[in-house]
C-alpha cells in the first residue's frame, strides 16, 4: 500500500512549488510529463491518450490509451493510484486553463472519496478535496478563507466547528452555496458531513498541508 502518490496533470503550475519526497510515486497525466522533465523528475508511470503531449513518450512505464474514450487521462491517473491502494492522492496541474477540464477534476476528487481514499487539487494557491461521510481538521494556526459545497443532490449532516461560521446538523444542497467564504478564528476546526460528498477548499498557505498527510 502507498499512503501517498503524486499525479501531474497539464494544467496551471502556478503557486507554490510541489513537494514530493523523494520516495514518493509519481504518475504524469499525459503532458504533466512536461513539467516533471523540465524540474528534473522522472514519473513512475505515465498514462493518457496523448494528444496534449502530442506524441507517445518512450519507456516501458507508460500506458497508452485510445482517445475516443469515457475517462479524462487524470480520472486514468487516478485509477492507477487507486489501484496502488493509495490512501492519499495529491493532483498538481489539474486547475486553471479550461474550466471543464477543471470541473471534471473536482468530479475526480468525488470518484476517489467514492472508493474510500482522499484526492487533493493543488493549484493557484488553493487545496481543493472531497470527503464522503467523514471529517477534516485543521489545526488552530490555520488562517484565511475556507469554503464549503455539496457535491451532488444533498449533503447530510454537516458540522462546521471553530470557524467564523458555525454550522450544526445541516442539509446542504447543490443548489444554494451557503458554504462559501467562510473564515479561521485561530481555533481547531473541524468539517464534517454525515451522508454525502463535500468539496472543501482553503488556501495552499492557511497552513502546513505536508504536515496534514503525514508527510
Amino acid at each position: 500500500m502507498m499512503d501517498v502518490i503524486y499525479i501531474f496533470g497539464a494544467g496551471e503550475m502556478g503557486g507554490p512549488k510541489p513537494v514530493i519526497p523523494s520516495n514518493a510515486f509519481v504518475i504524469a497525466a499525459d503532458a504533466g510529463l512536461n513539467y516533471l522533465r523540465a524540474v528534473g523528475i522522472e514519473p513512475d508511470l505515465t498514462v493518457g491518450d496523448f494528444d496534449s503531449l502530442g506524441k507517445i513518450p518512450l519507456g516501458v512505464n507508460v500506458v497508452v490509451h485510445n482517445p475516443e474514450k469515457n475517462e479524462t487521462d487524470m480520472l486514468l491517473a487516478a485509477n492507477e493510484a487507486l489501484s496502488r491502494r493509495a490512501k492519499h492522492i495529491v493532483i498538481y496541474g489539474g486547475t486553471g486553463g479550461r474550466p471543464d477540464h477543471e470541473f471534471a477534476n473536482i468530479q475526480t476528487l468525488a470518484y476517489i472519496a467514492n472508493r474510500g481514499a482522499k484526492g487533493y487539487l493543488i493549484g493557484r494557491g488553493s487545496v481543493i478535496t472531497v470527503i464522503k461521510n467523514s471529517s477534516l481538521a485543521f489545526p488552530a494556526q490555520a488562517t484565511g478563507v475556507i469554503s464549503v459545497f455539496c457535491v451532488g443532490d444533498r449533503a447530510e449532516g454537516v458540522d462546521l466547528t471553530g470557524l467564523k461560521y458555525p454550522l450544526k446538523n445541516h442539509t446542504l444542497s447543490c443548489d444554494f452555496p451557503l458554504g462559501v467564504s467562510n473564515e479561521f478564528i485561530g481555533a481547531p476546526s473541524e468539517v464534517s458531513v454525515k451522508n454525502g460528498l463535500l468539496a472543501v477548499m482553503w488556501s495552499y498557505e492557511a497552513f502546513d498541508f505536508e504536515a496534514m498527510l503525514g508527510i
